[in-house]
């Protein structure tokens, strides 16, 4: 059982060969590559040393029990923790998402519902910063394009975790793009009626370093204009505000949050990257996950993935059955929960498709 971990060790004592070599720290994107791996491999290697432990002590339990009452009493014991430590293996051996270790770039659309989508939109980004902040992340407001009142018509987010991470920030928070539907009273309902509106959540990971994706300048058309506050009035007097096309794809990226161009210019191209490379993911991989797959072109109710219903205080995912009474803390961050049902899901979906090694 688990013969190919004789390869990953291999591989893994490969690794820590490089990363003794002080040209590699030269060139930071490959050696944050080189780090992602060798860590993931030493959880595997973990793993595997703590399953032949246990395989030896069993063995040996079943020996001595046949003249030794003691030991008998412990190998019921000893197969319990055999047991659990094969699955923990099992599932590490799993294959990874490549890009489960970068970090993100998230944007939060408001969808149907109006003034009040772009309510929920803000609520939502308060969410995500504060399961950032339990989680030790850090944040980044990329852009936004505020409503009149005070919610969100977009905002992107860029959300970064410890360089060396395996499961970063991109495993934690892909699962989050969809259509998310809230059931609540708007602040601007006289009656007391129950409204049901949409915000869209896009998430990408973000490309390491600017020349790990190589991008033909030919290719990009570049608008300046005025950027534009609530309403659409304009807010500055200089063309600061930012609009990239990638020609070939038909990715158009905005940004206006800074006052400078040059600013506003490296966050869209920042962006850019980040759609890019979900885009040649997908192109790479025809069986791209499904949580890649659906992240939502248009904001449309019939699309969710989870419904907030403030009346009773419940959260319920729509993917994975994930249901709780608690949405006044998750609103205030306690995502991880959901998030980990939704790993959960994807990890029982993929060792049912790819069986189990033997």
């Amino acid at each position: 059982m688990f013969e190919s971990v004789a390869s990953l060790l291999a591989e893994r004592e490969e690794l820590q060969e490089q990363l003794g070599d002080p040209a590699l720290h030269a060139d930071a994107a490959r050696a944050k590559k080189v780090n992602r791996r060798y860590a993931e491999l030493s959880r595997i290697a973990e793993a595997h040393g703590a399953w032949t432990g246990l395989v030896d002590d069993l063995e040996a339990a079943r020996e001595l029990a046949k003249d030794d009452a003691a030991f008998a009493e412990e190998v019921p014991l000893l197969e319990e923790q055999l047991e659990a430590a094969q699955e923990k293996l099992r599932r590490l051996l799993i294959p990874r998402d490549p890009d489960d270790g970068r970090d993100v770039i998230m944007e939060i659309k408001a969808g149907e519902g109006g003034a009040e989508s772009a309510l929920f939109a803000a609520d939502l980004l308060r969410m995500y910063l504060h399961y950032a902040e339990s989680k030790g992340w850090k944040t980044e407001l990329l852009d936004s394009t505020e409503s009149d009142l005070g919610g969100y018509k977009d905002v992107q987010v860029a959300i970064k975790g410890p360089a060396a991470d395996v499961i970063g920030v991109w495993a934690h928070l892909k699962y989050e793009g969809g259509v998310h539907r809230v059931q609540r009273v708007p602040a601007t309902e006289s009656q007391g009626r129950i409204h049901t509106s949409a915000a869209g959540v896009l998430v990408f990971p973000e490309v390491d370093a600017p020349e790990e994706l190589e991008i033909n300048p030919n290719d990009l058309k570049i608008d300046v204009f005025r950027s534009s506050g609530p309403g659409g009035q304009s807010v500055n007097t200089t063309d600061s505000a930012v609009r990239i096309t990638h020609v070939p794809t038909g990715i158009v990226v905005s940004m206006q949050n800074e006052k400078s161009q040059l600013q506003n210019r490296e966050a869209a191209m920042r962006v850019l990257r980040a759609r890019l490379l979900a885009a040649q993911q997908e192109a790479l991989d025809a069986e791209a996950s499904a949580a890649r797959r659906s992240q939502i072109r248009t904001v449309d109710r019939s699309e969710r993935i989870r419904t907030y219903n403030y009346p009773e205080n419940r959260i319920a995912d729509h993917r994975t059955g994930y249901k709780a009474y608690n949405l006044d803390q998750v609103m205030d961050g306690a995502l991880e929960p959901i998030v980990r049902s939704a790993i959960q899901a994807d990890e029982e979906a993929q060792l049912a498709a790819v069986g189990t090694e033997s």
